[in-house]
């Protein structure tokens, strides 16, 4: 069996290495991939612009792929899926409809009104005189957020107006999130400890995935501007089991009934970001894929089939598959190029460290191959990611790891992991 994963991430690396693992396949493509991607095994990275469905689809034919696993949100929101679907290709992922989930935060909100799912208070406005006289209502801190997709960059936090001022001409007068910011939700900021719940999802029916908890501030101590995430470990200890199944009775049970009854029943990667305190938790936002960085340390934590577990959502046959997962403890460690999440410099040459240990991965992100030579391309360039025995030695050897990846202007943080140990 042959599978092609869409996208270029550690998410997308991940993906691909997992699914390479499986005996039934020969050969994976990534599109288009990274270093990381081109140096797995039975792996090939493969150049198509992911915009293009047809030639997408040409090549899915031509190579007889099995399964496409689509992995970012911008072709998801494009509506990839339903166009491949309509061409008899499986593929792994939501319809255009289900994932307004993530590609719209207005949609989002309403949608959890709607449907009872506990969340912030918020309004939604799409012109800044509006969204501003609407600052002098509300209590501080709030959350100013870009409607659509920033690449999990468009939630400000702001502590008093100036600074909601400040987030509101940001998105509306500097185009910072460029279209993403045509409309802008101001929130309700909530506290508590936050956590990423993922699950596969297949109309009516759920598989939840390993825990994990994410890290999205770019400082230590989660200071400093939003990122697409710094690093995230599994199990998440805040999502005890009776925590657990409130996600799955208030969350995601009522998510996947509205989806149906709206018309859009979900297929796919569902993964709920909660903010928890003192037994009760609210939705941050939904995200309609797996999450990045979550990816990696879960993945390195699964020990069942990622590829039989997708086909048996396509096929509606998930009371047949059995998930298994290791007890050991994952944690994944972003290194980042100098000046993320703002401006950075690419094309910096990388030094890596080979390991053997079958419990250390290290992923590659934003990394490219030039002349046989892996060089950084993106902000978030590795996850360098590890089991343990429990957090704080899955921690331990993730950093160990870290240190073997040297280039100019690498930065990590150093506290990943710090709130699941106590």
């Amino acid at each position: 069996m042959k599978v092609l994963i869409i996208g270029s991430g550690g998410r997308e690396h991940a993906l691909a290495w997992k699914s390479a693992q499986d005996e039934s396949v020969t050969d994976v493509f990534v599109c288009p991939g990274n270093a990381g991607t081109a140096l797995e095994s039975k792996v090939t990275n493969i150049s198509l612009d992911n915009n293009d469905f047809e030639a997408v689809e040409d090549f899915c034919k031509q190579n007889n792929i099995g399964l496409v696993i689509i992995g970012p949100e911008q072709p998801l929101v494009m509506g990839m899926t339903d166009y491949l679907q309509s061409k008899d290709i499986k593929t792994f992922g939501p319809s255009q409809a289900a994932a307004q989930l993530e590609g719209s935060k207005t949609f989002s909100k309403d949608f959890f009104v709607k449907y009872k799912i506990p969340t912030a208070g918020y309004a939604s406005f799409s012109d800044y005189d509006s969204s501003k006289s609407h600052l002098d209502t509300i209590e501080y801190p709030t959350v100013v957020k870009a409607d659509g997709l920033a690449a999990g960059k468009g939630v400000i936090i702001c502590e008093n107006k100036e600074e909601a001022i400040k987030a509101l001409e940001s998105i509306f007068m500097d185009q910072a999130f460029g279209e993403a910011g045509n409309k802008v939700v101001i929130e309700e900021f909530l506290e508590g400890e936050e956590a990423s719940f993922i699950a596969v999802v297949s109309k009516d029916k759920i598989i939840p995935l390993a825990t994990s908890q994410d890290h999205k501030a770019v400082g230590e101590g989660d200071v400093g501007l939003n990122t697409g995430g710094m690093g995230a470990y599994s199990p998440a200890p805040i999502v005890d089991e009776r925590i657990h199944q409130k996600i799955i009775d208030e969350v995601m049970k009522p998510t996947m009934d509205g989806l149906i009854s709206e018309g859009s029943p979900y297929l796919g990667f569902l993964y709920a970001g909660l903010m928890i305190k003192d037994g009760e938790l609210k939705v941050l936002e939904f995200n309609c894929r797996f999450g990045d960085p979550e990816t990696q340390p879960i993945l390195l934590r699964l020990q069942s089939s990622l590829v039989e577990l997708c086909l048996a959502a396509i096929n509606d046959d998930m009371d047949s598959y059995n998930i298994a997962w290791t007890d050991k403890h994952a944690c994944g460690v972003v290194i980042a190029a100098e000046g993320y999440p703002e401006s950075y410099e690419s094309n910096k040459q990388v030094t890596l460290q080979e390991t053997l240990d079958q419990d250390m991965k290290l992923f590659h992100a934003g990394t490219k191959l030039v002349d046989d030579n892996v060089v950084t391309s993106g902000g978030r360039v590795f996850c360098a990611t590890a089991l343990g025995d429990d957090l704080k030695s899955a921690q331990s050897k993730a950093y160990n790891l870290v240190d073997s990846v040297n280039f100019d202007g690498a930065f990590h943080r150093k506290d990943i992991g710090f709130k699941g140990i106590k």
